[in-house]
């Protein structure tokens, strides 16, 4: 069986159970590209399997999402009679330790706010209006980049302070309410937009670029990382991974954390709730945000001293 015909089967049967399957057939196309399109599958070895997981570069966590992605091609093409064994490497490489995302400061957001204020870059598909704008809404309402970017001007109810977010990771789609200061926010971009973009589509998108077309996600991550450079922040751990745009996420989650421990609140009951506004299935999705800044920490051991002196 040809190896590309047999990928493009596979994509085409994943995808009608329902997934998006994008990331994955990306991955599967590469691999057939590699070994070549007229490359039949019972030719494919542990050798060649082998290389393209390693790659040209260092062992990172691609190596096992390459990896996972092969096993349920080869799964598939066993069951179907294609392929007899799954070639592949008997040595598994040790996964890295896991990315620590960055945990903006308030001092560091509002600098990034105000270098998205004052951009005016010529060339920049967003005007200085959106990014401010989305900058605030990842951060104040924890969205995910794409869900910001995918909102048309029927999700967004500014009479109700209220976002529709549809159709997004799990295929959830989930209510999302806006507070007094963010809504007065989306409001003003609002009315910027539709005297710059003017549209009476309700279909059409929220945010947009100088164009009016949708913003994608690689211009925003680009201007967000000269915001950063602009406002002088950036990780001294790392030289690859500087800010990203989708560590504003991460920053909600541990700001709300650390708002409520200030606040005495029961942590542990209202965990559920942020995992809902969150968009996500279970709690153990919440606690890879969840990360333990000093401040965090810090309000923790304060909550854990109080409970024991009350104890004694």
């Amino acid at each position: 069986m040809n190896l590309h015909h047999l990928i493009e089967q596979y994509i085409a049967f994943r995808q009608a159970l329902g997934e998006p399957f994008k990331g994955q057939a990306t991955i599967l196309r590469s691999f057939s590209r590699i070994l070549g399109a007229e490359t039949e599958i019972s030719n494919v070895g542990v050798v060649q399997v082998n290389a393209f997981l390693r790659g040209s570069g260092p062992v990172t966590s691609f190596w096992h999402a390459k990896s996972s992605v092969l096993h349920g091609f080869y799964g598939y093409a066993i069951s179907r009679g294609h392929a007899t064994v799954s070639p592949f490497p008997d040595t598994v490489p040790k996964r890295p330790p896991p990315f620590v995302p960055y945990i903006y400061s308030r001092e560091e957001l509002r600098r990034v706010l105000e270098a998205a204020e004052n951009d005016r870059h010529p060339t920049r598909r967003a005007e200085p209006h959106t990014l401010r704008t989305v900058f605030l809404l990842l951060y104040a309402a924890g969205l995910r980049v794409s869900e910001a970017l995918n909102l048309d001007c029927e999700d967004v109810d500014l009479a109700s302070s209220l976002m529709t977010i549809r159709n997004t990771k799990f295929f959830k789609s989930r209510l999302v309410p806006l507070g007094p200061q963010l809504s007065w926010v989306m409001k003003g971009y609002s009315g910027w937009r539709q005297t710059h973009h003017p549209t009476d589509d309700q279909n059409a998108p929220f945010f947009v670029g100088r164009d009016g077309a949708r913003l994608a996600h690689r211009s925003l991550d680009v201007a967000f990382l000269h915001m950063c450079l602009r406002a002088g922040i950036r990780r001294p751990d790392t030289a690859r991974f500087q800010p990203r745009l989708q560590d504003l996420r991460h920053t909600f989650a541990v700001h709300r954390l650390v708002e409520w421990y200030r606040q005495g609140a029961d942590v542990q009951k209202l965990l559920p709730q942020l995992s809902v506004y969150l968009g996500h299935c279970c709690l153990s999705s919440t606690q890879a945000y969840l990360n333990m800044t000093p401040e965090l920490l810090r309000q923790a051991s304060d909550r854990f001293e109080r409970y024991a002196c009350q104890g004694g």
